[in-house]
């Protein structure tokens, strides 16, 4: 910064005089002057950075950020893409660290908590997930009700509505069910919520040949690979946008959730997509 201003008044004051004020030696100011007039060694790879952050949407950080550049064919050190991230002022919209609250519930028809904290699947379509969360668009709410494949962490279906009720839940599990190929029957986990120890849900999961399984009653952690992809949805998504109606926020729900399952890359699935990492694997 001192030879930058030095260099910018020195058509103006004599060199000496500026160099005293500055504090600077003369080698130094020379020296420094040298490097400023020397092109960027990193010019390339941060038009590189810049155009990978800007089409993660500013999501990304410099773990995802170095996965991307990997891909094209980059060579270069986790610690470097940080240090230039940093340089250029791209910072990924991280998520605020919460406690995990869970509504202590009532007493009723409850299943086993089967899944047991498992949550990697050997097989697409062996074990899915399901939670509901809101969304305040202004003086109104937004509900969603996704199903979560723990193979790869997709979302096989989901459905939203205004409020949560059993049709909001019961839909999102309906239009995952006509997703199952021929002989699959995944093991369906959730919390205790009304909607889950309904007689609707549960006909669904047995007509469907379904095991049911639920989150020990106020242990959110139970069913964390929900609560993680509601942690990286808001966080990426909602926290950071503004949204004038819930028409306008639906729109970019959806896009959002085509982004997630086809584009966002998971450093848990190896920096891969969950489609990618689908395809990759089934084709081994």
């Amino acid at each position: 910064m001192k030879t930058q201003a030095v260099a910018a008044l020195k058509a103006d004051y004599p060199l000496p005089v500026l160099l005293a004020v500055a504090g600077l030696a003369r080698s130094t100011f020379f020296y420094h002057q040298a490097r400023l007039d020397r092109p960027d060694p990193h010019a390339g790879l941060k038009a590189a950075i810049a155009e990978a952050f800007e089409a993660a949407r500013g999501r990304y950080g410099h773990r995802r950020i170095h996965a991307v550049l990997a891909r094209d064919g980059w060579r270069v050190a986790k610690k470097t893409v940080r240090t230039l991230m940093n340089a250029l002022g791209l910072a990924c919209q991280v998520r605020r660290p919460r406690r995990c609250r869970s509504w202590p519930g009532r007493p009723g028809t409850t299943a086993p908590n089967l899944l047991n904290r498992q949550f990697n699947a050997d097989a697409p379509d062996t074990t899915w997930v399901t939670d509901v969360t809101e969304f305040r668009i202004r003086d109104r709410k937004l509900y969603l009700s996704p199903v979560i494949d723990l193979f790869d962490r997709s979302v096989v279906a989901y459905a939203c509505g205004p409020s949560p009720t059993l049709e909001l839940t019961n839909s999102s599990l309906r239009a995952a069910i006509a997703t199952l190929p021929a002989g699959a029957r995944p093991l369906v986990h959730s919390d205790q919520g009304f909607q889950y120890q309904h007689a609707s849900w549960r006909t669904l999961l047995a007509d469907a040949g379904l095991t049911q399984s639920m989150s020990r009653r106020a242990t959110c952690l139970d069913n964390a690979v929900a609560e993680n992809f509601f942690g990286h949805l808001k966080e990426e998504l909602f926290h950071h946008n503004t949204f004038d109606t819930v028409d306008t926020f639906t729109t970019a729900l959806h896009d959002y959730i085509d982004w997630y399952n086809t584009t966002r890359i998971s450093t848990t699935l190896g920096d891969l997509s969950p489609a990618e990492y689908r395809a990759q694997t089934l084709a081994a």
